[in-house]
């Protein structure tokens, strides 16, 4: 498979690990967000992510993947996963150095279609800090001049954006979650969803999920993570019903710790390009 085709993989198998506390899987769905909206937006991103692998600038080929994922009536299903699979798609060396590398040489171009990539779906995110109301995401293309402006490249808008996104954390430091959670899925035994899908809780009871908290504040988050680590332990001690109790609980709140299923998504991606095999 090419780069772009795993990329689309890696979407494909990460919405279907389960159980998955909070998120979409193969056995929940949210009333107005189901598996099949997923699967479409895992389709229809390919055009972005071939654009992608064969050299498109990383702002031009992400607006193009959100845009592709965007067509399915769910909404956003991949927005943070493509933040992360494009990067990895065009780097040279698939390396934290690698990828800083490509992250690092983002233009202000590239941050000016990330800003219009918000134009195709309604994303979650937090009010820009004190004084850069100009450059809120959510303005979308309105803030392009303030982008110029302010010559900001998209790596400069995810320095900007890390303390309080996870996947912008990412971009800022190397990928380091990403590749720390291929390497734990290449550890696994078993399915590579379900190595996913543990992966995932490992994740979640590791540290607060950026999204939970945007959605619901940082003391949802640190409760989630919580819940998390006891869950965990529970399976640990051969006793998974805790497990898919806590998925169906979150499910039942609607709290969905998507910056989690971002990074477990990239890690999907990386592991599969390094060898694991369906």
């Amino acid at each position: 498979m090419t780069p772009a085709e795993h990329a689309q993989l890696a979407l494909l198998l990460e919405v279907a690990g389960t159980p998955k506390p909070g998120n979409v899987d193969r056995d929940r769905d949210f009333p107005d967000l189901r598996f099949e909206h997923f699967l479409a937006g895992a389709i229809g991103s390919g055009a972005g992510l071939r654009a992608a692998e064969k050299g498109t600038p990383v702002g031009e080929a992400f607006e193009e993947a959100v845009e592709g994922m965007s067509q399915q009536e769910g909404g956003n299903t991949q927005f943070g996963a493509l933040l992360l699979l494009i990067p990895l798609v065009k780097a040279d060396e698939l390396s934290p150095d690698g990828v800083a590398e490509v992250a690092e040489a983002t233009t202000v171009e590239d941050a000016e279609g990330f800003y219009r990539a918000f134009e195709y779906v309604d994303v979650a995110v937090t009010d820009p800090p004190e004084g850069m109301d100009e450059l809120d995401v959510r303005r979308g293309s309105d803030a392009i001049s303030a982008l110029r402006e302010g010559d900001l490249t998209l790596y400069d808008v995810m320095e900007l954006s890390e303390d309080v996104d996870g996947v912008a954390r990412e971009w800022a430091n190397g990928f380091e979650r990403t590749f720390e959670a291929s390497d734990r899925i290449a550890e696994l035994d078993g399915g590579i969803s379900a190595r996913a899908a543990q992966v995932y809780l490992e994740f979640l009871a590791r540290e607060p999920d950026t999204f939970v908290a945007k959605r619901h504040g940082n003391k949802v988050a640190e409760s989630v993570l919580v819940r998390a680590q006891e869950a965990l332990q529970e399976a640990r001690e051969g006793n998974p019903e805790l497990v898919t109790a806590f998925a169906d609980s979150l499910v039942e709140e609607g709290i969905n710790p998507g910056t989690t299923a971002d990074i477990v998504a990239g890690g999907l991606f990386i592991a599969l390009e390094r060898g694991i095999s369906p």
